[in-house]
Parts: structure tokens; sequence; C-alpha cells
């Protein structure tokens, strides 16, 4: 009976994966950008200052053969892809892929790539979106493998200053970050603009 039991589990797992949604690796290459919904206290501020639903994102690369993400969180890591999924809202995702990645992404650029990405893994997140690389946050990580590497400039930098900072948890979290000397001039590159720009093309969702 007992194994009878275990075999109707096992069954139902092949069928329904507890590890939420999978992909289709077939469907992925190296270099592509993942995007989801945070459920932080500053992925709420992020919202609002930005109007933008996504809050977060990664670059994804392989590891042997499998795909993993490269994130700056805190620290920077290379997470596997099921859990950077399933860490989001609904479990909710956007992968997007620039224009021409067939000729742009040799080979060689995903490799010099890689190698620069994994020289920031253990490195601090930047809390205070800082354009420096002694820390580092999100957007900031993808943007400049790409600009290095590829000369691409995923998304417009902006400042502080340009975005929606009235609100009460926006002003609440800059009050604890920066105190009273909020740099509001410094580049920034936000999830939205980053998601929207014309370079990038969605390939799942």
């Amino acid at each position: 009976m007992k194994s009878k039991i275990l075999l109707i589990i096992l069954v139902y797992i092949a069928t329904f994966p507890i590890s939420g949604k999978s992909i289709d690796p077939s469907k992925l290459q190296e270099g592509d950008i993942i995007f989801h919904e945070s459920k932080s206290e500053q992925a709420t501020a992020i919202k609002l200052a930005t109007k933008s639903r996504y809050t977060h994102v990664g670059i994804i690369f392989k590891d042997g053969n499998t795909f993993k993400v490269l994130e700056a969180i805190e620290p920077v890591k290379i997470t596997d892809l099921q859990k950077f999924i399933q860490r989001g809202t609904n479990q909710h995702y956007v992968i997007k892929r620039i224009l021409n990645a067939n000729s742009i992404l040799t080979q060689e650029t995903i490799q010099k790539m890689k190698e620069y990405g994994k020289s920031f893994v253990g490195r601090h997140y930047d809390l205070y979106f800082e354009w420096s690389d002694d820390r580092i946050y999100c957007t900031e990580l993808v943007w400049k493998l790409y600009e290095k590497y590829t000369g691409i400039k995923l998304g417009e930098l902006k400042t502080l200053k340009d975005f929606e900072l009235s609100s009460k948890q926006v002003q609440s979290l800059m009050k604890k970050r920066y105190g009273n000397n909020i740099p509001y001039g410094e580049p920034v590159i936000s999830p939205v603009d980053m998601f929207q720009s014309k370079e990038l093309v969605t390939v799942l969702e």
C-alpha cells in the first residue's frame, strides 16, 4: 500500500512540478534578461517612484549546461533560474533579448560578459544606487555588462530627481538611506527604463 502511495506522489510531482513555472530551455539564450516583481519594502518604493510593475532584473547565463541568473542582490550571486522565478510575485516574469542577439552576442562576447559578471559575485548590493562599482544594484550590473562589451545602452540613464519621489513610502525609504543628503543628481538606470528599451524584444512571459 505504501509503495502505491509513493508511486502516486511521484507521478503527481512529475506531472505538476512543485518548483513553479518551468521554462523550456530551448527558448533561452545566454545574455537574455529576466524581469520580475519583487516583494520587498524597496520594491514597493521603486513601483511608486518609477510607475513600473517590474522591480528586479537579472541576466541569464549558462553554468555548465544549466541556465542560471546572475543578479545583484545581497550579495551579488548566481541563482537557479527557477528559484529566481519563485521569488517574484505570483511567479510572473518577462524575459527579453537584445535585437540581433545572434550576431552581437558571439561566444567570445558572452564569455567576456560572464567573466566580468562573475567578478562581481560576493560584492555588496548598492542600497544607495550609486554609479560606482564599489557596490552594485541589479539594473546597473546588467546595463554595465552590455555597455562594456557590446556598446549597447539598455535604457536611458536618469537621475533620482527624475522620478516620482513624493509618496510617503518613497520619502521614508530615502530618509532611511540618505538622511538629509539625498544625491538627486546621481545617474540611475531603473527597471522600467531598461524594460522599455527599444534595444530589447520580449521572448517569454
